[in-house]
């Protein structure tokens, strides 16, 4: 450098580097100067533009990141309401999760198994991911997934209902896990494998605690099923919407057989299940030569699947793509929110996070 062995810090001179090298040169104070000033000076008007630049810059970036802090916030308080964005691009107006366990851990479906129009909803899509979508979910999901699964099967224990709906998810489960472990190492299972076989233990236990339920009867002694008229006991039976509950109620009392029987009941099942073309293709006659419909039923139900029916689903608006429970609004911008929503199975849920 060009001020070694001297002091640079002296009063009145300053060093610049130039094309020419360094150049010293002095301040009005000193009385002189040494070098092309001029060049300096429009070297120095270049420098102050490129810091300008340099700032704005700096300004544009904090002020993005402010933006994405508060979108975050945002994204926070509509959780707190119960909703959530749905990643439909890359656009500033639309931040959200683009993968199922993110939005299966901002949904609250802890709540929602406490409503009895959302529980059947809930079990639904448990069982898919179950299926499927296991090894999709993050640690966290995981555990979450878990954590619910317990609740739906404490209130099961409490309520004695859905008995059979939630043997059948546990069942469901068993199976997948029982899959997942043995493929240990290949990175299908987030956490340790101890963990994990420890929840198949839990499994196993909630399913002995089912197996276990003894159902008590009303100490009621009005009016019973049984007591109602022939046509109204029909008329329950046909709103029923799975054929096993009609098997078991026949198993009730001899006069509940007969009805479940009925030719009638179980074709209205099959046409509320399946299309005519799916029908068409598993006719079944019985030995008088007639449809047998509730063999058709069966065996249509081992090809097809049966369709869902549900108090309450979650609602996709089109035009904001915030996912909500039905009846629960959300500052939609559009002219008629009302028209923009679209119900949502469980199936759907999923495939919305399906790239």
């Amino acid at each position: 450098m060009p001020f070694l062995g001297q002091d640079w810090r002296s009063p009145g001179q300053s060093w610049v580097k130039t094309a020419d090298g360094w150049t010293r040169f002095l301040d009005e104070k000193s009385g002189g100067y040494v070098g092309d000033i001029s060049s300096f000076c429009k070297k120095d008007d270049h420098n102050k533009e490129n810091l300008f630049n340099s700032l704005n810059y700096d300004v544009a970036a904090k002020k993005r990141k402010k933006d994405l802090l508060n979108n975050k916030a945002k994204t926070q308080y509509f959780h707190q309401e119960k909703w959530i964005y749905v990643h439909k691009g890359s656009t500033k107006e639309r931040h959200g999760y683009c993968t199922l366990g993110e939005a299966f851990n901002r949904l609250d479906f802890s709540s929602a198994i406490l409503d009895s129009r959302r529980f059947n909803y809930v079990v639904r899509l448990l069982e898919l991911i179950a299926k499927s979508q296991l090894t999709s979910l993050s640690g966290i999901a995981q555990k979450n997934y878990m954590n619910i699964l317990e609740k739906v099967v404490q209130k099961v224990l409490e309520d004695q209902q859905n008995i059979r709906l939630i043997r059948e998810l546990l069942q469901t489960l068993y199976t997948s896990l029982c899959t997942l472990v043995q493929r240990v190492g290949k990175s299908v299972l987030v956490g340790n494998i101890n963990m994990w076989v420890h929840r198949m233990e839990s499994i196993l236990h909630w399913q002995q605690q089912l197996n276990n339920i003894q159902i008590t009867r009303p100490a009621f002694k009005g009016t019973t099923f049984t007591d109602l008229p022939l046509c109204l006991q029909l008329n329950i039976m046909q709103r029923l919407s799975d054929g096993r509950d009609l098997v078991s109620l026949g198993q009730v009392a001899p006069d509940l057989q007969v009805l479940s029987e009925d030719r009638l009941l179980w074709k209205k099942l099959c046409q509320y299940h399946f299309t005519d073309r799916q029908i068409r293709k598993r006719l079944i006659l019985s030995d008088k030569g007639q449809l047998d419909w509730k063999k058709m039923y069966f065996k249509l139900i081992r090809c097809y699947p049966r369709k869902e029916q549900y108090g309450d689903t979650l609602q996709l608006c089109r035009h904001c793509h915030i996912l909500s429970w039905k009846g629960t609004d959300h500052p939609c911008t559009a002219n008629n929110p009302e028209t923009c929503s679209t119900s949502l199975s469980p199936q759907d849920f999923i495939n919305l996070f399906r790239f």
